[in-house]
């Protein structure tokens, strides 16, 4: 028989305490703190279901081949470190209306020989087929669960032993053994224990779809991303057609390597070759447009920056970004002003990254500062020419990392000249095909980008 527990833990991030309190310890928030009942099984009985490990000294156990299942996806496979792991638990967060439940049934009804199995607590099985017709239906081992209690889930997992199970989603999840709403942090905690443990017992690889919060963290508590093996983040803008799935933990592989998708009518594509997206072609050069060479994960891409400067209609100059920190533009704005002479303080300006991605690479100064420069003088930059390079203070061009990718993905694009920092001069392989421009601080840069 369970015996019922009261407890207390934080809405914000999951501390629990014996007791109410004001303020959370860990997170310092106010009145996050409510109570909960806990059925706790006894001690005895889970002292005996447990079975006792013995210690063993690191060379004497065995490492075993890790085999990894692949999904049919390329560009998932390369998140997930070259496929899933059978016995893998992973998270899959994103904001509403991003694609999340449509990625995960693209997977589900993907043409990879999988025996997949569907669990649904937000729509019914009517629903689901709709989108199902949409998108194509290439698994017939395919199969849909509308259901919302984790007990009857796990038998169906132990009965039918699929391949690859999603959970759409954890939150609409709920367990008989705690006596709270569902989504609540007890809920949300024990549904991913009891799924963990079924994983790894069965050798099930399951996907579990998580909400995020307004803050844009995956909600429930924070031990939910300590359970899983993987947390993938699905972004992007839902104006715009791109997606971004992003790793931010993997047990299994590298971390943020990043898959880019683009939506359609149809479901989700696949975009392998995302520079070619990214890069317009114009007739005309025009002026306040340059190229960076980009590097996300592992992966480099080459993306187009647009850069607007005009004259300050009011008496505070306006500062506008958008896939950009608009604090790092506002430093690149004065070392321009310090540095190069421009009056920048008279000057509205306004960036903005083509397909609406958003970029945090340091690497992307060098392209932004270029822009820049072209659109205050009204000047096309040279036809060809690329940047990659951070900028410090002193106006000193920093090496971006991992530059001698992002050169060789700009001469494989057919780009004629990229400049970068001269630090990297003597240490990096120069390609055939394109000129290797180095600077070592900004003063160099409208020399070298700009037409003669």
């Amino acid at each position: 028989m369970a015996k019922l527990k009261r407890t207390y833990f934080c809405t914000s991030c999951g501390y629990e305490t014996p007791k109410w309190l004001g303020r959370c310890p860990a997170c310092n928030e106010w009145n996050t703190i409510t109570e909960h009942v806990v059925a706790k099984e006894s001690q005895s009985s889970r002292i005996a279901s447990v079975p006792k490990a013995q210690p063993r000294k690191v060379q004497d156990i065995e490492e075993l081949a890790t085999r990894r299942i692949d999904l049919g996806n390329k560009e998932i496979n390369r998140v997930l470190g070259g496929g899933l792991v059978p016995g893998s638990l992973v998270l899959l967060g994103g904001e509403p209306g991003i694609g999340k439940s449509t990625l995960s049934l693209q997977l589900a009804l993907g043409d990879n020989g999988l025996r997949t199995l569907y669990v649904s607590g937000e729509e019914s099985a009517e629903q689901i087929k709709m989108r199902a017709n949409r998108i194509g239906i290439a698994n017939s081992e395919c199969t849909v669960y509308p259901e919302t209690l984790l007990e009857n889930i796990v038998a169906q997992i132990e009965d039918i032993r699929p391949d690859v199970v999603v959970i759409d989603s954890i939150q609409t999840m709920h367990t008989d053994t705690v006596e709270s709403s569902a989504g609540s942090v007890t809920q949300i905690r024990e549904c991913a224990a009891t799924l963990l443990h079924a994983a790894k017992s069965l050798g099930t690889a399951i996907f579990i779809i998580g909400h995020i919060t307004k803050d844009g963290t995956i909600a429930g508590p924070k031990i939910l991303e300590h359970i899983v093996d993987v947390v993938l983040q699905f972004e992007g803008d839902s104006n715009n057609t791109y997606r971004i799935l992003r790793g931010i933990k993997n047990r299994f592989g590298a971390t943020y390597e990043i898959g880019v998708f683009e939506m359609h009518d149809n479901g989700l594509t696949a975009v392998e070759n995302p520079s070619e997206i990214l890069l317009s072609h114009y007739d005309m050069p025009l002026s306040g447009i340059s190229v960076g060479a980009v590097v996300d994960g592992l992966r480099p891409y080459l993306i187009e920056v647009q850069a607007l400067v005009s004259g300050a209609a009011y008496g505070t100059p306006q500062r506008s970004t958008t896939g950009f920190d608009h604090r790092r533009l506002s430093m690149l704005l004065a070392v321009l002003e310090k540095r190069v002479g421009m009056k920048m303080f008279q000057k509205d300006v306004f960036l903005n990254f083509a397909g609406g991605f958003k970029i945090a690479d340091t690497g992307m100064d060098l392209a932004v500062v270029a822009a820049i420069i072209s659109s205050y003088y009204d000047r096309p930059l040279r036809e060809g020419v690329c940047c990659a390079g951070e900028i410090g203070l002193s106006g000193e061009v920093r090496p971006a990392p991992r530059t001698e990718q992002r050169i060789g993905e700009a001469a494989r694009l057919g780009f004629k000249r990229i400049v970068v920092s001269s630090f990297v001069e003597k240490t990096i392989k120069r390609p055939k095909g394109i000129e290797v421009v180095f600077i070592s601080s900004i003063e160099q840069l409208p020399a070298a980008v700009m037409q003669e």
